[in-house]
């Protein structure tokens, strides 16, 4: 999806906004009387991992995606700029989740920011995986880690990664025998682990929440919920042994039980503001207009 508006406001200066959340390469082109803006990155999610049939271990979570911030850049009317979302990772069947794709605005080394790490698998519990970070820009933070999978004899999944707070990192995924932690700076919460149920059947872990791309905002304060305005992690109903969806955007993705495959890494995004000057990330007048 992507959403623009644009009007002139008082004083003549021309403001307006796009949002691209649709993984992939884009092009944005600057609008007449524009010449600056202020942009916003966040990688995807990466995918839980899932280790059905090494001695029963459950997967480890996929780790959030960075977010990396740029303000007052210079543009030129009528130019275009190459715009990248991240991909958010796929969830692993019987295999490690892949990893999360970066979001950058024009080039990486401008302002960039790298989705997380697929979340592994392992005979002994998959480790979880590593949270993305700012790559580039003036600002930003890293996305929490996934959580590790329960080893053998319980098989539940790691919890997702939160994604990047505008101020500091995503919370951590759960692992056992530890929960979830809080996201940092409107970062999504990490995701809890997976709850064993029986001998024979266990759970995958929760996502991790996602953060918005409207700037700085409350953090994630729940297993698997979004920071900042964005959304939170897909609960993990019972008795399903998968692992949950992280949040948009950029939250990782739960790791499956031994019995159930990992989870998907929520997409990444790309939000352009103008002017410049007047509107900055983390939160200066960076919201809907």
């Amino acid at each position: 999806m992507l959403v623009a508006s644009l009007f002139k406001a008082a004083g003549g200066a021309v403001t307006g906004q796009q949002l691209y959340d649709t993984a992939g390469s884009h092009t944005w082109v600057c609008p007449n009387g524009v010449t600056s803006v202020s942009v916003v990155c966040i990688g995807g999610g990466g995918g839980g991992g899932q280790s059905s049939g090494l001695n029963g271990a459950g997967g480890g979570g996929g780790g959030g995606g960075g977010l990396a911030f740029f303000n007052n850049y210079s543009v030129v009317p009528g130019t275009s700029y190459a715009v990248t979302v991240g991909a958010g990772g796929t969830g692993g069947d019987g295999s490690s989740g892949t990893n999360g794709g970066s979001s950058h605005f024009v080039s990486a080394a401008i302002c960039g920011a790298s989705g997380g790490g697929g979340g592994l698998l392992g005979s002994s519990g998959g480790l979880g995986g590593s949270g993305g970070s700012q790559v580039a820009g003036t600002g930003g933070g890293s996305g929490g880690s996934g959580g590790d999978g329960i080893a053998v004899g319980d098989g539940a999944g790691g919890g997702g990664g939160g994604a990047a707070g505008y101020a500091g990192n995503g919370g951590d995924g759960g692992t056992y025998p530890t929960s979830w932690q809080d996201g940092a700076g409107g970062g999504g919460a990490g995701g809890s682990y997976g709850l064993s149920i029986d001998a024979d059947s266990t759970r995958g872990g929760r996502g991790g929440g996602g953060v918005g791309a409207l700037g700085q905002g409350a953090n994630g304060i729940a297993p698997g919920q979004g920071g900042s305005g964005g959304s939170n992690a897909e609960a993990v109903p019972f008795p399903d042994r998968v692992g949950g969806f992280g949040g948009f955007f950029g939250g990782g993705g739960g790791g499956g039980s031994r019995t159930g495959n990992g989870g998907a890494g929520g997409v990444g995004a790309v939000r352009i503001v103008w002017p410049g000057d007047t509107r900055q990330f983390p939160s200066l007048n960076t919201g809907d207009l």
